[in-house]
């Protein structure tokens, strides 16, 4: 395959950061990596490979023609700019909420719907799902496929990471903070201070009650499973942890289930790590995660009060599994397919 042409917009943020790493040190041949930002990022350099990449102006540009193009710099970034660079042939791999709903632009997760991607997708663009969806419908891919779920309810543990690199270090001056007992911490990516904190929001919230993340969840995992009635609900929650986001997942099924059997399918599932004995072997949590590239499963156990339903957590690092990876093997998918333009 021929070296391609990659261009990263939102080079600079969290995401995007986390991806250069990535991408460097991958398989795919890259013949020229472009970095675009805003204004504000102008003139950074970053070393990939053996090349010095320059951050350039996203707005200044004028030829957007590139091979691949991930864009993770929010939605109205990526509905301006999106279609422009699909226009010009680019694949453009979206991490925002922009087109994720859009029935011409398929919403993937490699390990669950490879299928959704088999070709090359009228609109030039694929979208990359929620960070909190990721995880989610990767731990219970295998369920889903082996059991009649009648549904999900989960809660969500949501880190500071989840609001890029403003959202970390309103965490860390928010401690510094509260430790020296010096004035308030303030409150600008979240709707109240963070640090000793949890905050029973993530997105804003809508009339009837639900946050934008919450509705996430539910939209996103229909389209990935390809299930339009299933029922999830949820409540997301911000906590005062830096990176890596956790859920307590209650699924309840339309027959009985053993808990040997959900384990043997969770053990096998590529990818998943099965923390089967938590007592013994422990379980995962965010800031002791030893693989970053895996989705992490603990405290697998069935209701004692209804041997229909069943518990699990579910822990993965959000900028890696639930962001930059997911985006890193879409584009591998897509090479694989011949999904991008000239390969």
């Amino acid at each position: 395959m021929r070296a391609l042409d990659i261009s990263i917009v939102g080079a600079t943020g969290a995401v995007g950061a986390e991806l250069i790493k990535l991408l460097e040190s991958s398989q795919i041949p890259v013949s020229r990596l472009r970095l675009l930002a805003s204004p504000n990022s102008t003139g950074r350099q970053s070393k990939f490979r053996d090349q010095i990449c320059i951050v350039e102006p996203l707005g200044e540009i004028n030829d957007a023609k590139t091979d691949i193009a991930f864009f993770s710099a929010g939605s109205a970034v990526s509905a301006e700019w999106g279609p422009r660079f699909a226009a010009q042939g680019a694949l453009v791999i979206d991490n925002s909420n922009a087109f994720r709903m859009n029935p011409d632009v398929p919403l993937v997760v490699p390990q669950v719907n490879p299928s959704a991607l088999a070709v090359r997708p009228r609109s030039g663009i694929v979208s990359n799902p929620n960070c909190s969806t990721i995880q989610l419908v990767r731990a219970l891919r295998p369920l889903v496929t082996a059991f009649d779920i009648h549904q999900i309810i989960l809660t969500t543990y949501q880190a500071a990471s989840g609001g890029g690199l403003v959202g970390i270090d309103e965490l860390l001056n928010g401690t510094r903070t509260a430790l020296d007992g010096r004035a308030a911490p303030s409150a600008e990516r979240f709707p109240f201070p963070l640090a000793f904190n949890v905050i029973p929001q993530v997105g804003e919230i809508a009339a009837e009650g639900v946050t934008l993340e919450e509705r996430k969840l539910v939209q996103e995992s229909r389209k990935i499973f390809g299930a339009p009635h299933l029922r999830v609900t949820s409540t997301c929650v911000r906590v005062p942890v830096m990176n890596g986001h956790s859920e307590a997942v209650y699924l309840e099924f339309e027959k009985p289930v053993r808990l040997e059997r959900v384990n043997e399918l969770l053990a096998i599932e590529p990818d998943v790590r099965l923390y089967a004995d938590g007592i013994r072997e422990g379980y995962p949590t965010p800031r002791f995660l030893e693989d970053p590239a895996v989705v992490h499963v603990g405290r697998v156990r069935v209701n004692p009060e209804n041997p229909r339903a069943l518990w699990i957590w579910v822990v993965a690092d959000n900028l890696q599994v639930g962001a930059a990876l997911n985006a890193l093997l879409i584009a591998q998918l897509a090479i694989a397919n011949n999904a991008i333009g000239g390969t």
